[in-house]
């Protein structure tokens, strides 16, 4: 099979032209045919080494943690899926057995892998899984239509259902950004929650598109903070009950502290920049910051009904997966609105 495999950090993705397809090997290992397999920023983040130490995988290996399509074959134990069957995918393959999975905290297994990650993942044309990671999808959605939920999606519903269970209506929560993440967590905020919405960006086409998927209210950001006030106007000067920050680069953590009110709780969502604020003013305004990785087995079912009702649409590229290159590079220069998606 085609697979498009990281051959080195630093160094561009390599398509492998007769890799071997994975094999059914145990009683609960599925096979899926990819029908599309998103491009994540985590993706260039891999190849450029961050993720060397964390994930600990051997070189050369395939990555897409993103993916969908439909079942290949299943092993004896598989009940919950047959051959034929549309799925999406959740990130990780895990065990059922351990203290988190028993929680259904299944993002926290003790002995999962997380496919695209640190074994093989989706840039292919077909990836081994578990039964435990397959969602089946509602008739009236496709592979590449959702494949990006499975990550960026599933992180963004999970950030915003954490907002939502807290916010109450007429509150005010902050979107920073409107990218890939910030689009889907919008629409999700709108769906379940009953709070004010306010979207900033520095893109006036990305702020757009906020405001048709719901936006109460968009702000375009500036070099001079200057939409940190606009925020404060719109609450009272009081600042929001939240933030949800799906960027986390290039300053703006440290303007979107400003525009938290006290007692507020700020979502940390993207990642590169580091969190530098005085202890006495955490302790003090009784703030709290709260991590997000991925959501649970749970949260992706739920996404996929907001999906089936038409409540949350993903905005895509479409790439052939021979065009993988062009993909990563359209990413990398913010040419990209919405999510890139890998077609095999």
């Amino acid at each position: 099979m085609k697979a498009v495999k990281v051959v080195g950090y630093h160094e561009n993705l390599k398509m492998e032209e007769q890799e071997p397809e994975p094999k059914i090997e145990g009683a609960l290992d599925v096979i899926v045919k990819i029908g599309a397999a998103g491009v994540c920023r985590t993706d260039i983040h891999i190849l450029e080494g961050q993720w060397e130490a964390k994930s600990g995988v051997t070189l050369p290996y395939t990555i897409g943690h993103e993916n969908a399509g439909w079942v290949h074959a299943i092993g004896d134990a598989v009940t919950n899926v047959k051959v034929g069957d549309k799925v999406i995918l959740h990130p990780l393959n895990t065990c059922g057995l351990c203290k988190a999975c028993r929680l259904g905290d299944d993002v926290h297994c003790s002995n999962g892998t997380f496919p695209g990650i640190n074994v093989n993942g989706g840039y292919a044309e077909y990836l081994k899984t578990g039964a435990r990671s397959c969602v089946k999808l509602d008739d009236s959605l496709e592979p590449a239509d959702v494949a990006a939920l499975a990550d960026a999606g599933l992180t963004a519903y999970h950030a915003a259902a954490k907002a939502a269970r807290v916010l109450r209506p007429g509150q005010v929560c902050v979107c920073i950004g409107a990218g890939g993440l910030g689009h889907i967590g919008i629409q999700v905020l709108k769906a379940i929650s009953g709070a004010t919405l306010v979207v900033v960006d520095q893109n006036p086409e990305a702020l757009k598109l906020a405001k048709q998927l719901g936006a109460d209210h968009t702000i375009e950001a500036d070099k001079e903070g200057k939409f940190v006030e606009k925020v404060k106007e719109l609450t009272g000067g009081q600042g929001a009950e939240a933030i949800i920050d799906f960027v986390c680069e290039g300053g703006s953590m440290k303007t979107g502290i400003q525009m938290l009110q006290r007692a507020g709780n700020y979502y940390i969502v993207g990642y590169g920049e580091n969190l530098d604020i005085p202890t006495i003013d955490i302790i003090s305004t009784e703030i709290n910051f709260i991590g997000n990785l991925v959501g649970s087995y749970n949260d992706l079912q739920e996404l996929m009904i907001l999906a089936a009702q038409g409540k949350v649409k993903l905005h895509t590229a479409k790439y052939k997966l021979s065009e993988f290159q062009q993909a990563i590079d359209d990413l990398s220069n913010g040419k990209v609105r919405g999510r890139a998606i890998l077609i095999p």
